[in-house]
């Protein structure tokens, strides 16, 4: 079975905890910033002196409610300056954080808090504090509900903690922090649940630990660690890859940024430049798709193709000894005319991007880095600690997910599935023996993805072996490909392969709303005309069978998409298809769009 290894460039002390860096920080650094906090229309200075302050008088006000070692409190919250307070200060009184997405219903919330067990549970706003409500009294566990934002009459959590600390020393919370052992668990992580009720994922302060110094021992650390370098975290916190990369941050001394303003977040990326960004790819590929739309709305689509296409020319040739004379004038030439102004919907000095979460594709790393914005793609999983894998400065391989971290080692198993070992690999699910049982053999994590490594260690995904689908002449076919080359179209939104046990592949296909407007302005449709309205439109049916096309040609014959369906309505988080990271739930859109799949094997 193929195998690689990277070597250990650490060593964690069986004393060592997640929070201790903050410690740390405010006796050697104190003035350093560490965290920008929007206030008003202005971003404020934090430093690490300021911060420790907080975290501890957050941490006393913890333990004066009775928070113990090993108590798990639950957090609920979208990404904002006080999710990091309050992470760091539960562990600074000993306690395990239970990250939930702020976008959880009530039945996600309920279980979550049963299962883990929390005793408190701290929620950002009143609409958070009403979806708890009904479901807080299932949870018998839990004794008291917080609030970030203050409620009517009362005080935010912060200082509402700070205020019930008052008479705990700052002892009493080096004491917590010095009994906590780097084997202890830091968080429980609920996965996402594309299939199944989530299970918790254990996460000790070893394996925070270890993915921080894997990242900061990566070639990524060198810029994370340059002196002045901030970064703009816009993630849902509760996900592990935001978290994670935020934990590497702070430890590398970066300045850290929060919002959850995501329709302005281009404006916030010119307010705070970025010198670095973490995202998921379906980001990037809004970036492109409507940069892409707009040109084409204001007659430069052209222009922006050609762009386009030499970027990714030049990019593809870095890998071939260089770009030739003809291909660099191109390359400059565009570089004033578009990649100048896609960079400056970055921020205008975004050097890098980290991309995590699911699959980039080769295209779109090539054009990004292209036009001057390397996107470095990773690999991990919550039971990883998130990164396991990724590109890094002067190692990268497009199209390839990077090489294991420092400690870390993959295998192929027979069948083609990735196996993962090494310090950032979890110890087990919460109270789910018989689920670690099925994931962890002989010291092997089985991931469920399909790929290969080479030679030089570098891992890329083919597939996942739940998704794999077997059509009814017996023919294997992974969706990933396919999938991923229709959602680079600016049209498409999401698309999702069908097929099992059919006699062909087909293909669900939902539209950008955001870019349907434009597109209906240069089809002479009437404004206001909606995705419902134009399901069986020639025009549209048209433009997609022309990327249903581009798609197949990465495939052969037998797994290429014959019939699709244009679906009157997009997948989203609220109806279920779709997880907080913007990954299908199969079994969701399978259910829920039954019929539509019929129609595609209809006679």
């Amino acid at each position: 079975m193929p195998e690689f290894s990277a070597p250990q460039t650490f060593t964690i002390p069986e004393d060592a905890s997640a929070v201790d860096s903050v410690f740390a920080f405010a006796k050697t650094k104190p003035a350093a910033v560490v965290y920008k906090r929007k206030v008003g229309n202005a971003w404020v200075d934090v430093t690490a002196g300021d911060f420790a302050a907080q975290v501890t008088a957050v941490a006393k006000g913890l333990i004066a409610i009775g928070v113990k070692q090993g108590d798990r409190v639950g957090l609920m919250s979208a990404t904002r300056f006080e999710w990091p307070l309050v992470d760091y200060a539960i562990w600074a009184a000993g306690g395990v954080t239970v990250p939930i997405y702020e976008t959880s219903a009530a039945e996600q919330v309920r279980w979550i808090l049963e299962d883990s067990e929390a005793i408190d549970l701290i929620v950002e706003n009143d609409t958070h504090a009403a979806t708890v409500k009904d479901v807080a009294a299932a949870a018998p566990a839990l004794r008291t509900v917080y609030q970030i934002d203050a409620a009517a009459a009362g005080k935010g959590v912060v200082e509402e903690l700070t205020a019930l600390g008052a008479d705990i020393s700052d002892e009493d919370v080096h004491a917590r922090v010095a009994a906590l052992k780097a084997s202890d668990p830091a968080t429980l992580i609920y996965t996402s649940g594309t299939t199944g009720r989530p299970k918790g994922c254990q996460l000790t302060h070893s394996n925070l630990i270890a993915e921080s110094k894997g990242i900061l021992d990566s070639n990524l650390g060198t810029l994370l660690k340059t002196p002045g370098v901030r970064t703009l975290m816009f993630l849902p916190l509760a996900h592990v890859l935001a978290r994670a990369v935020s934990i590497a941050s702070f430890d590398a001394g970066a300045a850290l940024g929060h919002t959850s303003d995501i329709p302005n977040l281009v404006p916030t990326f010119g307010e705070f430049k970025p010198d670095f960004i973490l995202s998921v790819p379906r980001v990037f590929e809004k970036v492109y798709n409507s940069a892409r739309a707009k040109a084409h709305g204001d007659g430069k689509g052209k222009i922006f193709d050609a762009a386009a296409d030499t970027a990714v020319a030049w990019s593809e040739a870095q890998d071939k000894g260089g770009a030739g004379i003809v291909l660099k004038a191109k390359h400059a030439l565009f570089d004033k005319l578009v990649y100048s102004k896609l960079r400056a919907a970055l921020g205008g000095q975004c050097q890098l991007a980290i991309s995590g979460g699911a699959p980039l594709g080769a295209r779109l790393g090539h054009f990004f880095r292209g036009i001057g914005v390397t996107i470095y793609e990773g690999y991990g999983l919550t039971e990883t600690t998130a990164a396991f894998a990724v590109n890094t400065i002067g190692a990268q391989k497009v199209g390839s997910v990077g090489k294991p971290l420092a400690g870390n080692s993959v295998r192929i198993a027979e069948d083609g599935e990735i196996l993962l070992s090494g310090p950032v690999v979890f110890t087990g699910y919460w109270r789910n023996e018989k689920a670690t049982a099925e994931s962890i053999e002989n010291g092997w994590f089985h991931t469920g993805d399909l790929g290969t490594v080479d030679k030089d260690g570098y891992i890329t995904i083919t597939g996942r072996k739940k998704e794999i689908i077997v059509t009814a002449g017996g023919k294997n076919v992974s969706p990933a490909q396919l999938e991923d080359s229709l959602r680079a179209h600016p049209l498409i939104s999401q698309a999702i392969v069908v097929g099992d046990q059919k006699p062909f592949i087909g293909a669900l296909i939902t539209i950008d709303a955001e870019a349907l407007p434009a597109w209906n302005e240069r089809n002479n449709k009437a404004a206001g005309t909606t995705a419902a309205d134009l399901v069986s439109d020639g025009e549209l049916v048209g433009e997609i069978q022309d990327a249903i096309d581009e798609a197949n040609k990465l495939v052969s014959h037998a797994e290429a998409i014959k019939k699709f369906r244009i679906l009157p309505v997009d997948f989203s988080e609220d109806t279920g298809e779709l997880t907080p990271t913007m990954k299908l739930k199969r079994n969701v859109v399978h259910e829920s769009f039954a019929a539509d799949i019929e129609k595609i094997y209809a006679k």
